[in-house]
């Protein structure tokens, strides 16, 4: 009984999986309120009557995506945050390539997503997931480090808006060049030496 029960979930997973591919597909070229769920229903391959199984409306689909997305990011960074793996902090740097790659190698992987973020900032919420990403990352850093809870806000933004600038540009240039090349710069601009 087990077996089928898992068998069913894993094929539910699977056909939510698909759906949300195709929505973020399809946000590549039009906008989040003129797609259907017929095309949805078209590009993942399943019938219409599937989709309403998993979801009452396009929203509840997006949702969906967009908790998928923010679960994989959290799960990329979970080692990365934990108070044990901070490097000692040196030259005046907060932030290290050990915690820019994987943001990097992060997006390069849902350069899709981000692109349709950008292209639908309403749907999306952008601004929203992208501060509240970044700061689940750099947060925990400055508490580490001791930056005083008065400064925390405005290093964060300082962080926040230069690093989202530099991947926009990078991401909408087709992620072209290395992750590592991408580091190296970003390392330079958010250095605090003269």
């Amino acid at each position: 009984m087990s077996n089928v029960l898992n068998k069913h979930e894993s094929k539910y997973f699977n056909t939510a999986c698909l759906m949300d591919e195709a929505l973020l597909s399809l946000l590549n070229s039009k906008d989040f309120e003129f797609i259907t769920v017929k095309e949805i229903c078209a590009k993942a391959g399943v019938n219409r009557s599937t989709f309403y199984l998993h979801y009452e409306t396009m929203d509840d689909l997006l949702q969906e995506a967009l908790a998928y997305i923010t679960k994989r990011f959290k799960e990329k960074f979970k080692s990365y945050v934990a108070e044990k793996e901070l490097e000692p902090l040196t030259d005046l740097m907060l932030i290290t390539p050990k915690y820019i790659v994987p943001y990097l190698e992060f997006l390069k992987e849902y350069r899709k997503v981000y692109m349709a973020s950008l292209n639908n900032p309403k749907v999306f919420k952008a601004d929203l997931y992208t501060d509240k990403a970044l700061s689940q990352v750099i947060l925990p850093i400055l508490k580490q480090y001791n930056v005083p809870q008065s400064e925390q806000k405005f290093v964060l933004a300082f962080y926040v808006g230069g690093m989202h600038d530099l991947v926009f540009a990078w991401v909408k240039g087709g992620c072209k060049e290395e992750i590592d090349f991408v580091c190296s710069v970003m390392m330079k601009c958010v250095s605090m030496k003269s």
